[in-house]
This record gives C-alpha cells, sequence and structure tokens, in this order.
C-alpha cells in the first residue's frame, strides 16, 4: 500500500529531526544525527551496540520489564496482567503471538471496551514461524520473548493520545530510562499488517538493534481492502530481551535472557563453552545473514573465521554447536511456558505445535550426542522463571510428566524410523512435501529419515526452514468457535434471517413448561413466534421437542433451531397459520429437564476433571442428550480406574452439597479479567455481553443453555464410559438423575443374564465367576499340549509327495486354524516346501496352501482360480474355497502354479 509522507510527521521530528533515505535499504528514517547515512537497522548495519558505552545499566529480562511497565505507568497507563501464551479468546489462532492479541478481535472491533485506555502490559508472547533460526543468529530470533505493548485505544468521542505522544514516550523512555543519546535513535518509516488490522509504523533502532515497534493501527483488512477502523489505536511493541542484551552487551542476547543459565546448558549437554569473543564477533556480524538465504550462513561464518583468526571449519563447528544449544536453552522455555498454560500434546491444534517443539529440541540434543532428559532441563527453567512465571511452578508436575511421556514417544517413534523410511527408498525424488507428510503422520524428524536413507545410498535434501514450514501449515486455527451454526437449509435460514429477534422465555425462566405468542413468520413447516419456551440447539445442547397448538390443530415440534437470534420451531408438517395468529406451546418436560441436568452436570464434570488432573484440561468438545452426556477433555494419557472414581467422588460431593447455579450476564471484558479465558471451554461467543454460569465456589464458564437451579437437582453422576478418542483427548461419558436408575437396571438386567447363563445365583456370581476362569485357564493348558502333540503327529504322519525337486504336504480335515497356522509354518521353515491343507465349513471346501520362502503362490493362486476357487492371498499364503472339490485336479493345479521367487 502507498503510504502519504504525511503519515511519518510527527511534533518531536520538527525538534532538528531530519528525514533521510538510507543508502543501503531506501527506507526513509528520521534521525538528529547529521552524518547518519543508514536506518541503523539490520542488515544495513551490524550490531554496533555491542561496542558502544553508553551507560552502567545492565538490566537482566526481570528488570527490563519492570523499568518497561513502571515507566508508562508513571505516565498514566494502567498496567493489566499478561493473558496466557494460548489464545483461547481467538477463533483463529493457536498462540498468542503479539500483545495486541490480547484485545482482539472484540475490543479492537470497537465490540468491547478495554480493561483501561490507556494501558501497559508484558505480553509473553511465542511465535514459530522463525523456529529454524533460533540460535543461528545469536537471539535475534526467538520462539519466546516478552513483548512489551503500551496500547491507547481512540474512539470517535473520546481521544486518548496518538502518534505525537506515542513517538514522544518512546524518545523519553529510550534516553532517560535507558540513557541512550538521543543522536543514536532513529525512527524507521514501515507499513504493519496482523491479525486483519493494519498501519503506518515506526521502527525504533539503536546501533543495528529495532528495540521496539510503534504501529498507528487504523485500518481493518476487508475482502484485500484497507478499511478506515471506527478506533484509531496505538499498539506497540517493545522487545523486553532485547532491552536487557542492548544494556548488558553480551555476546549473545542468550547470555543476557538465561545469566548462568547458559554455562549450565552446556554442561548438562556435555558441550565446552564456545569461545565468547568468537561468539561476540559472530552475534555482531549476525545481522548479515539473510534467513532466506542459507548461503548467507557460510559466508557470515567465513567473516568471522577471518575476524577471529580462525579456520572456517572450526569456526563452523563451533557456531553450529553453540547454535544447538542455544536452541536448546530457547525451546525449553516455549515448552515450559506452553505446558504451564495448559497446552496437551497431541497431533492436531495447539498440541501438534507443543509436539513439535518437544521433538526439535529431542532431535537437537540428540544431534549434539547427548543423553541428558529433556525434562531435565525444562526444570531449570521452571526454577529459573518461577518468580516471574507462578504458573509454572504451579504446575511444574504436571510439565515435567508430560515431557516424560513425550520423551517415551519420540524413543519409539526414533525405533520406528528405520523401517519407515525403507518406505521411500524407491522413490525417484523425496520431495519436502514428503517429508513434511511423514513428519505430520509419523512424527519422524526428517533427520533421521536422511541419516538412515544415507546407509541405503540415498541423498536427501532438507529445506533450511523445515520446522518452520511446518510450523506454518498448523498455526492458525480452523475457526475453532464455528459450532452454533444452524442445522437448517438453506432457505429456511434466509427466511429467519430477516425476521426480528424472539423473546427467550427460556432464559427469564428455565422451568417454564408452556408460552402463549403471536406468529412473526411462517415458511412450509419452519415457525417462527414472537416468543418462545423451546430452547434452540446450541452449546452442545439439543434442541426442544413438543407441541404447538393452533386453534384445534395440534402440530409436534419435531426441533428447534435458531439463526442468529430467531428461534426456529420445525414441525413435523406445515401449518396453517399466518403471521399474528395466536399460538400456545408446551414442551416435552421430561426431556427438557433430563437435558438441564445432564448440561449441569457437564459443567460439574468438567470442573472436578480440572481440580483432580489439573489446569491443562480444556473442554474439547460436549453433547448433551437425554439419555446421557459426553465430555471430550484434553489429557495426556489414559485415566486410571482409581482416577474414574475420584472424578465420580468429587463431582456427587458437589451434587450432595447443594451448590445454587445461577446464570450472570456481564460485559466479557469485565468477565475476562475476573474469571480468566478458561469462561470460553465451550466457545468464544461474539458478543458485548456475555452469559456466563456460575455453580457456586466451583465453576464459571460462558454457556446459554439451560440448567437447574440447584446442583442438588442433578440427583447422582455415574460415569459409564472413558475413552481415548485421539492423542491428546480423553472421551468421558455419564448419567445423571433418573438416567442412573435406568443405566443401573440395565447393568443388573446384564448380571441376571450372565447368572442366568451360570446358573448360579448373584450372591455366588463372582466366586462363580473365578472358578470358571481358573478352570478356562487349566482346560486351555491341556487344550495347547494336545495341539502341541497332534502338531507333531500331523508332521510326522500327514501324506507327503516329491515333484520338481519340492516336497508336499497333505492334509485333509483339519479346521484347528491355530494347529494348521502350526503345521504350515513348522513344515515351510525349509526352502522348496508346500503345505495344502482341506476342509470344509458352512457347505464350502476350503484349501489353504503355504509355501517356503523361496517359493511363490501366486502362480498356484491363479490356477486355483481357474477351477472355479473363489479367494485370495499374496507371497507364501493363500487360501480359496470351492463350492465342489476335486482333490485330484486341485493338487496337480498346485504342482503346476508351483513358482520360485526372484
Amino acid at each position: 500500500m502507498h503510504v502519504s509522507e504525511s503519515e511519518y510527521k510527527v511534533r518531536l521530528f520538527e525538534n532538528n529531526y531530519t528525514r533521510k533515505i538510507c543508502k543501503s535499504c531506501k527506507t526513509p528514517f528520521w534521525t538528529k544525527d547529521k552524518e547518519r547515512d543508514n536506518c541503523a537497522d539490520i542488515p544495513c548495519s551490524d550490531y554496533d551496540f555491542l561496542d558502544m558505552n553508553i551507560s552502567d545499566l545492565k538490566l537482566s529480562v526481570r528488570e527490563a520489564r519492570n523499568l518497561f511497565l513502571n515507566f508508562f505507568k508513571k505516565h498514566g497507563h494502567e498496567v493489566i496482567p499478561p493473558k496466557p501464551v494460548l489464545a483461547r479468546w481467538r477463533d483463529d489462532l493457536y498462540l498468542t503471538i503479539a500483545s495486541i492479541v490480547d484485545f482482539q478481535p472484540h475490543v479492537t472491533s470497537g465490540l468491547v471496551p478495554p480493561p483501561a485506555n490507556p494501558l501497559v502490559v508484558s505480553q509473553p508472547c511465542i511465535r514459530l514461524e522463525d523456529v529454524d533460526n533460533v540460535g543461528v543468529t545469536f537471539g535475534r530470533h526467538l520462539t519466546t520473548f516478552e513483548m512489551g505493548g503500551h496500547h491507547a485505544f481512540n474512539y470517535p468521542d473520546k481521544f486518548v493520545y496518538w502518534k505525537d505522544e506515542t513517538v514522544e514516550y518512546a524518545k523519553e523512555f529510550f534516553t532517560q530510562e535507558l540513557k541512550i543519546p538521543e543522536e543514536l535513535l532513529n525512527f524507521k518509516e514501515s507499513w504493519w499488517e496482523g491479525g486483519g488490522n493494519a498501519g503506518p509504523s515506526f521502527e525504533v533502532t539503536v546501533g543495528g538493534l529495532e528495540l521496539a515497534t510503534l504501529v498507528f493501527m487504523q485500518y481493518e483488512i476487508r475482502d484485500g481492502q484497507y478499511v478506515p477502523l471506527k478506533l484509531k489505536i496505538v499498539d506497540t511493541g517493545y522487545g523486553i530481551e532485547r532491552i536487557a542484551w542492548f544494556t548488558q552487551k553480551t555476546p549473545t542476547s542468550f547470555h543476557a535472557i538465561y545469566g548462568n543459565m547458559v554455562y549450565t546448558f552446556f554442561k548438562k549437554l556435555g558441550q565446552p563453552p564456545v569461545n565468547e569473543e568468537m561468539l561476540k564477533v559472530a552475534a555482531k556480524l549476525a545481522g548479515r545473514i539473510d534467513t532466506d538465504h542459507p548461503e548467507t550462513i557460510k559466508l557470515h561464518r567465513k567473516e568471522v573465521a577471518k575476524a577471529v583468526g580462525e579456520k572456517y571449519e572450526e569456526v563452523d563447528l563451533e557456531l553450529t554447536r553453540a547454535a544447538r544449544v542455544f536452541q536448546v536453552l530457547d525451546h525449553t522455555k516455549t515448552i515450559a511456558m506452553m505446558l504451564a498454560d495448559g497446552l496437551v500434546p497431541s497431533s492436531s491444534g495447539e498440541g501438534y505445535l507443543g509436539r513439535l517443539l518437544i521433538r526439535r529440541a529431542l532431535r537437537t540434543i540428540k544431534m549434539l550426542g547427548s543423553d541428558t532428559r529433556l525434562s531435565e532441563l525444562v526444570l531449570e527453567q521452571i526454577n529459573y522463571w518461577a518468580e516471574d512465571f507462578p504458573q509454572l511452578l504451579k504446575n511444574k508436575e504436571y510439565i515435567l510428566d508430560v515431557i516424560e511421556n513425550e520423551e517415551e514417544k519420540f524413543r519409539e517413534t526414533v525405533n520406528r524410523a528405520s523401517s519407515i523410511a525403507s518406505s521411500l527408498v524407491r522413490k525417484q525424488e523425496i520431495t519436502t512435501e514428503d517429508l513434511i507428510q511423514l513428519y505430520d503422520s509419523q512424527g519422524i524428524p526428517p533427520e533421521f529419515v536422511a541419516e538412515e536413507l544415507k546407509k541405503k545410498g540415498k541423498e536427501v535434501q532438507i529445506p533450511f526452514n523445515f520446522y518452520a514450514l511446518v510450523a506454518k501449515k498448523h498455526q492458525t486455527s480452523p475457526i475453532k468457535g464455528d459450532k452454533e451454526k444452524a442445522r437448517l437449509p438453506k432457505d429456511a435460514v434466509e427466511f429467519a434471517s430477516k425476521l426480528p429477534p424472539t423473546r427467550k422465555l427460556y432464559y427469564e425462566d428455565q422451568y417454564l413448561r408452556t408460552f402463549e405468542g403471536k406468529v412473526v413468520g411462517v415458511y412450509k413447516n419452519y415457525l417462527v413466534a414472537d416468543r418462545t419456551v423451546f430452547y434452540p440447539e446450541g452449546g452442545g445442547q439439543l434442541g426442544d421437542k413438543g407441541v404447538i397448538i393452533i386453534g384445534e390443530e395440534k402440530y409436534n415440534v419435531v426441533d428447534t433451531q435458531k439463526v442468529g437470534d430467531v428461534v426456529v420451531h420445525v414441525l413435523d408438517r406445515e401449518p396453517k397459520v399466518s403471521p399474528g395468529d395466536s399460538i400456545k406451546g408446551e414442551i416435552d418436560w421430561q426431556r427438557r429437564y433430563r437435558l438441564m441436568r445432564h448440561h449441569t452436570a457437564t459443567h460439574v464434570v468438567l470442573a472436578a476433571a480440572k481440580k483432580l488432573l489439573g489446569d491443562h484440561v480444556w473442554q474439547a468438545g460436549a453433547e448433551k442428550s437425554p439419555e446421557k452426556a459426553r465430555l471430550d477433555i484434553t489429557h495426556y494419557k489414559m485415566l486410571t480406574p482409581e482416577e474414574v472414581k475420584k472424578l465420580e467422588d468429587l463431582a456427587n460431593f458437589v451434587v450432595n452439597d447443594r451448590r445454587p447455579v445461577k446464570p450472570i450476564e456481564m460485559n466479557r471484558t469485565e468477565a475476562e479479567m475476573k474469571f480468566g479465558v478458561s469462561i470460553y471451554e465451550g466457545g468464544v461467543p461474539n458478543k458485548a455481553t456475555i452469559r456466563l454460569l456460575e455453580i457456586k465456589d466451583w465453576d464459571v464458564e460462558s454457556c446459554g443453555g439451560t440448567h437447574v437451579s440447584n446442583t442438588s437437582e442433578i440427583g447422582a453422576i455415574k460415569v459409564i464410559n472413558v475413552e481415548k478418542i485421539q492423542d491428546g483427548v480423553i472421551r468421558l461419558e455419564y448419567v445423571a438423575g433418573d438416567m442412573v436408575s435406568d443405566y443401573a437396571r440395565k447393568v443388573e438386567e446384564k448380571v441376571n443374564k450372565v447368572s442366568e447363563i451360570l446358573g448360579v445365583d448373584q450372591s455366588q456370581l463372582e466366586l462363580r465367576l473365578q472358578r470358571f476362569v481358573e478352570e478356562k485357564r487349566r482346560t486351555e493348558e491341556l487344550l495347547s499340549g494336545y495341539r502341541r502333540k497332534y502338531v507333531e503327529y500331523l508332521l510326522q504322519n500327514s501324506s507327503k509327495e516329491v515333484f520338481n525337486g519340492v516336497q508336499m504336504m497333505v492334509l485333509k480335515g483339519v479346521d484347528d486354524q491355530e494347529v494348521t497356522k502350526e503345521v504350515m509354518r513348522r513344515f515351510t521353515l525349509e526352502p522348496s516346501k508346500v503345505a495344502v491343507n482341506f476342509y470344509s465349513i458352512n457347505g464350502r471346501y476350503v484349501v489353504e496352501v503355504a509355501t517356503s520362502n523361496d517359493l511363490k503362490v501366486d502362480g498356484i493362486l491363479e490356477n486355483l482360480r481357474k477351477l472355479g476357487g473363489k479367494g485370495g492371498g499374496k507371497g507364501t499364503y493363500c487360501n480359496v474355497s470351492f463350492v465342489k472339490l476335486n482333490e485330484s485336479e486341485v493338487i496337480d493345479a498346485i504342482k503346476q502354479g508351483v513358482k520360485r521367487s526372484t
């Protein structure tokens, strides 16, 4: 987009600043330095700040964060707490990639007010698109970092501040707080886009390092067009870690961020320290690395070798080793942050991204030749950052347990690498897409594939940015909250969308069973009234059924759906009615009440699972029917029977404790600040005011369903099934209320049936089953012994003949598959052997043929099919059935079909 020069003229620049064009990148920038001819950003400048002696400040990350927050607090900004690194308030994004994400889309669109205005936050962020560059650029790229953001939201009727003040704040912070001479500050003109918004921006650079970006968000990107926003938003991003690095001037940013932990990691990974002078030279010149062109890495290392007077090969080896240690250092913090905020590694969604980083860290540890446990390194991060991020310590047990679990899975994956990689040997060309598909489906790092294929004489090219490509493919969500679409035909949706909102009596009194109202619209068998007690399907709860009475006619309501705020009654037939006519309606109360019990029980069970298993538990899906309810939760391993029992006990304690259940309507910003983003377990409603359901001292969650008013009404909760439905997701099925007795009745009937089959009274059932199992075990041992003897007998006494150097054994009437399988296996262990078995089953005649490894059954199978047989097989075994059978013809066909393997 072409941006007018006037967008970048601010009050500060009137004070002896000059607009220049960078001689290298041709980008305009503003500076007080009359001599400067470049924008002081990489690659136009090296990291000259490492040699600047401008103050005695040596800020840690914590000190840099506090300095930033306190500066803006002094200037009237309210400090707000950061959000989790998992963007669970967003439908379209898995990870929090910037501080403005905290306010998108509901605050930035003007739907709700911000929690404060102006405000300041230091938001931990995670970005994986540069994951392959971590360590290689000595700190320019990180997967996790803190973005210091001060934000002002300017409404048409309320101006806070805009460009002039934002740039002046930056100047004051850097000159007064960091003691940077103003002549060293550069404001580089730029343009920013993200999260569907855009606007002009300044990049604040000093000595090659970009310290902050000042964005003036004023457009929404809609269908490729820039549409002016109602709000004008100041969106700034100060690099907290970069500020620490700038003041400390350590060899790399990792030294500034992690301090002595850098040396701890080198030691734990079995690596001697890298020469710090070499690192500092490498870091200073790192701006010359263009990560889009991997060949610049080699050029950079040649320049380092020349500068330090070492051989290129030695420098390359040392910097590669250092980069790998830095990668592990960076990744372990990111992994800890993700898990602490509730990520569960899995094969999809945010869990996929977490597993990708875990496996990349494990792969890097392996490439360093270390056997250090990843959990040991993650524990170092937990202890180091516990004061800054208390959730790390709170969830330490969960984090370490997950890491141990993932390490075990990774070992299993690596053990499979050889056989899986072998399947690619015959491919003429192995593409990047092949490697990504193999990583996606099997979790095998491309380096291991390349290593295995190299043993077989095949070279594989791995793209430098492989993990970034994989992360990019999985980093956005396919609209996580797209669950409320009406299940109505398109024409019915169009009809309903033109009608006014329906008065929802089921929210005014969830115990109402009947209503009287007026018809607003009717189309085919779809009827809309001005009010209704019928709850429309949503939030995992089925729509109500019942009857609607129009005059003397009674119509069955077979379903209830909604389109926006319009409730649509789906009738069993077209009604004779017109808009304005009076109607009466009555829901199927028994069905509704069961749904209410199951829905409230779902909230109870979810909160119980969180309390029992940990805060990482998140609702991955739910459904409530009159018969039962199901809840899918994120959890990294199957629940034990003891855990299921504890879950039931916790849930039923709340039921018996008679906790009040009440709906609350609240501004979403207030709700988030008060209860956190866990209110969005069931989805993210796109409304300024959201409806919460509170179970006293137990759970608060956004929900639009119908519920009982006290947990005692649930009656009881019984878990009836627990299963792992996919990696990282456990399904719980349970019943509540009178459906518990219904379930108990069915179990009782099964017990009675078993008692009847075994011919004992229920009181003797357990004892009889124990005896039965023991008798079965003894019988199986006895049968196994007889089978062994029978196998030996058949091997010794079955008919055998030799033809064309091949020995054939023929069995007849052996229909014990265990015996047949073992006889054939034993007989065909030696070369040039064929075993045949004839038997009959269900009126058909079956021929089984097995051969030794040097023979094939292809020709045999072809000949048997010519005789009218039906069946299949390959390699050394086939099975063919006949309606009529001539054994001598079959034997001849087998002899003629025997072929040697090639």
